[in-house]
């Protein structure tokens, strides 16, 4: 991690808030990347300070290969949080993929993150896998024009949606190739989901409850898979105000 608006090479810090008391890493969707959370980062801003991960194959990192699977991505987030220790505490939020990427970080760090925040996926143990990812790019473009959360722009433009396909169609190999985990983390967990998520049914949010030794919170929404995008202000609040309950003393950095 670097200074704001300079890119590390796994996460990013768009808005540097030195006297947060807590930060909170982002970890995006398949085919998303970290600039689709700098208005999250900026709306919890300065009371948290937001960190967004971002993967391999996308942005400024396009020329490299997409990573092979779910661990690959946890394993380089890890290795950078690692390179740039911070005694404050740590919590997580993915969406979609990135919930999954998220529970892998959380499974890896020495000591556990404060919360887990699980946006638009089933719990790790009802994971569903899938076939997107085999699927000709007619097929994955249906796909995620059907659940939303990509401009249609970039989704008309041929030469776009050719920067776009190899990171999708990597991101949802590893979330479909991913197996079933069943560990429980020694951290409060919130899933949020929309009422209309054709990934995530409200029983399938639930059972992130069986991944948690601490407690749990399940926020169900009107709307799909993006659903945040219709109800930012109160996901954000609804993670604002966890995260103020977190005692200053509560060091679970990594």
């Amino acid at each position: 991690m670097t200074a704001p608006g300079t890119p590390g090479l796994w996460v990013r810090r768009f808005h540097a808030s030195p006297d947060a008391r807590v930060r909170l890493l982002v970890l995006p969707h398949a085919g998303g990347s970290a600039s689709y959370y700098f208005t999250l980062s900026r709306d919890l801003a300065p009371e948290v300070e937001v960190l967004v991960a971002q993967y391999p194959g996308r942005q400024d990192r396009l020329a490299e290969g997409c990573a092979g699977g779910i661990e690959e991505l946890a394993d380089g987030i890890l290795a950078e949080l690692r390179a740039d220790p911070d005694g404050r505490p740590l919590a997580l939020f993915g969406h979609s993929m990135g919930t999954v990427v998220a529970f892998e970080v959380a499974r890896r760090l020495e000591r556990a993150p404060v919360w887990l925040f699980a946006s638009g996926y089933p719990a790790p143990s009802r994971l569903r896998g899938g076939d997107v990812h085999l699927r000709d790019d007619a097929g994955i473009v249906a796909e995620i024009a059907s659940v939303g959360g990509t401009d249609p722009a970039w989704l008309a433009d041929e030469s776009l949606l050719s920067l776009i396909l190899p990171s999708l169609r990597a991101d949802y190999g590893a979330a479909e190739r991913h197996p079933r985990g069943f560990a429980v983390l020694d951290c409060p967990i919130t899933a949020l989901v929309g009422d209309r998520d054709p990934y995530t049914t409200e029983a399938e949010a639930a059972a992130w409850g069986e991944h948690t030794a601490a407690g749990f919170d399940l926020r169900v929404f009107a709307g799909g898979h993006f659903c945040l995008e219709q109800h930012a202000a109160t996901f954000t609040e609804i993670m604002a105000g966890a995260l103020r309950s977190v005692t200053p003393g509560t060091a679970r950095s990594s």
